[in-house]
């Protein structure tokens, strides 16, 4: 009897080490996608096609091609503070994300010399979900768009989900946020109402006008946020 509570109690521990293995194995796998989706999103947002590249080709380009800022709220860049430091924290009813370190709130920010962009990742409220992605500028102007991608959001396929499609991100490309050196941001109209002529407006999704407000208000805000930096490199 004693040999049989010792196997079982043997057999016990050896599983739950095997199962903590697994679970310890697949949360690196998970993060480790999870960044090279990061990665893949924001070349894809400067123009780089990354359909058929590999998880190495991937990393070699975003290496080669994406420097890592962190910025203050004024605008100012800290070299000491990685993004990798930066604590993520959501508004669960605003879909704004905001990035603290050591109590003190920063924006990270990425630069391209090479491809003449920067990219800034933006957040907010579509109508079912939280929407991610991120939005690339001139690196000389810092106002002409030069692309916009959505990694994740939950929002109805054929309708507001229409924001991950090819011709919704195109629309923003060549587009202005400043006028008169005011910051004004990209109107998303509703579908089919866009001026053509409008260098700050683009058209919206059919059936899904909630979903492009908050995709124009999420944009205004976020670039509100980096506004000092802007100023202070244009």
């Amino acid at each position: 009897m004693k040999n049989k509570y010792i196997f079982i109690l043997s057999l016990t521990f050896v599983c739950s080490m095997l199962l903590s293995l697994f679970s310890e194995g697949l949360k690196s796998r998970t993060l480790f996608n999870k960044d090279i989706d990061k990665k893949k999103n924001i070349l894809q947002t400067i123009g780089i096609d990354t359909q058929i590249m590999s998880n190495n080709d991937i990393l070699n380009s975003f290496n080669d091609n994406i420097n890592e800022i962190t910025l203050d709220l004024q605008g100012n860049k800290f070299n000491d503070v990685g993004h990798d430091l930066l604590e993520i924290i959501e508004n669960k009813q605003t879909g704004e994300v905001k990035y603290f370190y050591n109590n003190k709130e920063y924006l990270p920010i990425y630069t391209s010399p090479k491809m003449n962009a920067l990219i800034l990742p933006v957040s907010g409220k579509g109508l079912w979900s939280s929407l991610f992605g991120y939005f690339a500028l001139d690196l000389e102007n810092y106002s002409t768009v030069r692309g916009i991608t959505f990694y994740q959001h939950g929002e109805t396929p054929g309708l507001g989900a229409e924001i991950s499609k090819d011709w919704f991100k195109s629309s923003f490309i060549g587009k202005e946020i400043f006028s008169d050196n005011h910051l004004i941001s990209i109107n998303v109209a509703k579908a089919g109402r866009a001026d053509k002529k409008n260098i700050h407006e683009v058209d919206g999704i059919s059936g899904a006008t909630i979903t492009g407000r908050g995709v124009e208000t999420l944009l205004k805000r976020d670039l509100l946020r980096y506004e000092p930096y802007f100023r202070n490199n244009k």
